[in-house]
């Protein structure tokens, strides 16, 4: 489990609620006060009673508004005049203190502005919203599923200076309601920021490709590279309550304006190291086959012909194409 940053006041406190169904049962007999009243009370009806059999009524109205059910990976922040009560997470159906705040706060736009927005049941920012008088409000509900973040491409400079393209994915899910609720202003948008940070930060931490000697790169070290990269979103979003299960680079490459400069040198790079193990085995096998011969004494070869076998034998090996052969009938000497 990942260390929270203990410097935040909040906390989240785990509340178990009511079951709905039994209380479902009494509100509906507090409901039925005042109609069983009235059938039972002949005319003249007395107006205490009425007015008691009315209380009771308006009584079971009011604490139907407690009930609410979760579903599995979902829990309830309860938030009773401005105080944080608790978090249920059991999934089921419920019954709690009708009083406790259905919404847990209204959704600011870009600016900073509040959302003078009068359409219902919108989402914003992936969580369902609700318009009340003209404004959009979080419901005090949370979702505790897993949740996938795909960053924009975005243009960073890597270790070296150079412009590279880079995009990256992250699951994350809420670890603490709490935190989430009450230590940041909106968690997802705060996620997708801090994201997009941590992305350029190791980017700039990185070289693309061609590192020193066991360095770690972009492109030759993924795992190494995705390590860091959770490593950093978690030191972030911490304070956020969120838990960073996995963040792994999606997209990389050499921006536009480079590509084509570093494709040549990739190709140049990969012809010279093919040339390399070319001429590795060619001198092998030039090397094995003079000593074949003069293991069977074939013939005995003096320096000069030697020379001249191993020059034959390397353009042979190493050329590009298909050599020639060139029918000597004189001799070296001559």
């Amino acid at each position: 489990m990942p260390s929270f940053s203990p410097a935040t006041a909040s906390q989240e406190r785990p509340l178990h609620a009511l079951s709905g169904f039994p209380m479902l049962l009494v509100n509906l007999v507090l409901l039925s006060a005042l109609p069983v009243a009235l059938a039972a009370t002949p005319e003249p009806r007395p107006a205490g009673l009425m007015f008691v059999a009315l209380l009771i009524s308006a009584l079971g109205v009011l604490s139907l508004r407690g009930h609410f059910s979760l579903q599995p990976n979902e829990a309830r922040v309860l938030i009773l005049f401005g105080q944080y009560r608790g978090t249920v997470r059991d999934s089921g159906f419920h019954w709690a203190n009708p009083f406790y705040a259905r919404y847990r706060g209204r959704v600011p736009n870009k600016g900073g502005q509040w959302r003078p927005d009068s359409v219902a049941n919108t989402r914003i920012g992936g969580r369902s919203t609700v318009g009340v008088a003209g404004q959009q409000w979080w419901p005090s509900k949370l979702s505790l599923r897993a949740n996938n973040f795909n960053s924009p491409t975005l243009k960073v400079n890597d270790k070296r200076g150079n412009p590279v393209e880079i995009a990256a994915v992250v699951v994350w899910r809420i670890h603490d309601t709490a935190m989430a609720v009450f230590d940041v202003e909106d968690y997802a948008s705060y996620v997708e920021v801090q994201s997009e940070s941590a992305l350029r930060s190791i980017a700039s931490r990185f070289a693309y490709d061609h590192g020193h000697e066991s360095e770690p790169t972009l492109r030759g070290s993924a795992d190494e590279v995705a390590q860091e990269l959770a490593h950093e979103l978690q030191q972030r979003l911490a304070k956020a309550g969120v838990q960073v299960e996995e963040a792994r680079l999606t997209h990389l490459a050499y921006a536009a304006e480079i590509a084509p400069v570093m494709l040549r040198r990739q190709q140049a790079e990969a012809i010279i190291s093919a040339r390399q193990i070319i001429v590795q085995n060619a001198v092998g096998m030039v090397h094995m086959a003079l000593e074949e011969l003069e293991r069977h004494n074939t013939v005995k070869l003096d320096d000069e012909r030697k020379a001249a076998m191993v020059s034959n034998l390397l353009v042979v090996l190493c050329g590009n194409s298909d050599a020639s052969p060139v029918i000597n009938t004189g001799t070296l000497y001559a």
